[in-house]
């Protein structure tokens, strides 16, 4: 990568710096040492109980749980208790984050990372703190945007989320959407495009779309994808951009 003033690395966005290294972040792997010394393996008498298996949840059940709060505090509340099948196996309930000065933008992401799960917050962590960036270039902050997941629980190992998974967090998801009724949803990464807008990322990052209820949609890359590939960063500030002037019209 060149060193010009224009360079990417080095490029201040309406005054504020991401401050991304061009070397890409190291992706951390689980650790494959041996969960237990030859001491604890030969003297250990624990008995680790079965996980008992989480009882089955049809949609038609999803969908009537997320009909039935009257407020987004209820379905806050909902949410924590519903019984997904993934549940069992996070470590915590990752809940939406709730604007206190709502301006009419709502943010859904993909599946909760490890330090979401970890901490049980939205887009936490080194992603977490690119988005506070991204926005802090548009003049915004998390005060003023909510934040929502496809799903409320991390998959075993980061997997990709399967259909039946994503479809009974729907429900929430659809829900929460109704009682934020924004002007414009951002998504972040591939599968919150596709899920929330139907829209292929690789070939329409930053195009604004639209869906029912005049809400506007702009699809970005997820902060994980650009602390990988900070080259990205450009065609993100322009979709911010665009999703600022949006607002400026409603």
């Amino acid at each position: 990568m060149n060193s010009s003033k224009n360079s990417l690395i080095d490029l201040d966005l309406s005054g504020v710096k991401w401050e991304i290294s061009d070397t890409p972040a190291v992706m951390r792997l689980n650790d494959m040492r041996p969960c237990a010394t030859k001491q604890t393996r030969t003297a250990t008498t624990m008995v680790v109980p079965p996980i008992v298996p989480v009882k089955p949840i049809s949609i038609e059940t999803a969908v009537s749980m997320a009909a039935r709060p009257a407020d987004l505090n209820a379905l806050i509340r909902l949410i924590g208790e519903f019984n997904h099948p993934l549940r069992g196996g996070a470590t915590n309930v990752v809940l939406p984050h709730l604007a206190q000065n709502p301006n009419g933008v709502l943010i859904i992401t993909d599946i909760p990372g490890s330090d979401d799960d970890a901490t049980g917050n939205v887009l936490s962590g080194p992603a977490g703190a690119l988005l506070d960036k991204m926005l802090a270039a548009i003049n915004m902050g998390r005060e003023y945007v909510s934040i929502c997941p496809l799903l409320f629980w991390r998959t075993p190992g980061g997997r990709s989320a399967t259909r039946i998974e994503l479809d009974l967090s729907r429900p929430f998801v659809n829900r929460l959407i109704e009682f934020v009724n924004p002007n414009v949803i951002l998504t972040l990464g591939d599968l919150a495009a596709m899920e929330i807008g139907g829209i292929n990322l690789s070939h329409a990052h930053g195009t604004v779309a639209e869906m029912a209820g005049d809400i506007k949609i702009v699809p970005i890359y997820h902060p994980n994808y650009v602390l990988l590939k900070p080259e990205t960063k450009r065609d993100v500030w322009n979709a911010l951009q665009e999703m600022q002037n949006l607002l400026k019209i409603q």
